[in-house]
């Protein structure tokens, strides 16, 4: 899997053929310690990305366990 960050704060996953195909036969992702360990990593790089790159409004929200989250 890449991620591909836009200047907008915004992130692409993409997965390869392979990686649909596993999620598709298996219906989970599963990450081995130490994949987990590189996948949190790089989470936390995104995260810390996006509140430099976040525009004021997006950047104040806030999601509790309630909110509903609509994808475009």
């Amino acid at each position: 899997m890449k991620f591909k960050q836009y200047e907008n704060g915004s992130c692409d996953i993409k997965f390869s053929i392979k990686e649909r195909f596993l999620v598709l036969r298996k219906g989970k992702l599963h990450l081995s310690d130490e994949m987990l360990k590189h996948f949190g990593n790089y989470l936390v790089k995104v995260v810390m990305d996006w509140q430099l790159k976040f525009n004021e409004d997006v950047a104040n929200k806030q999601t509790f366990e309630d909110t509903k989250i609509e994808s475009k």
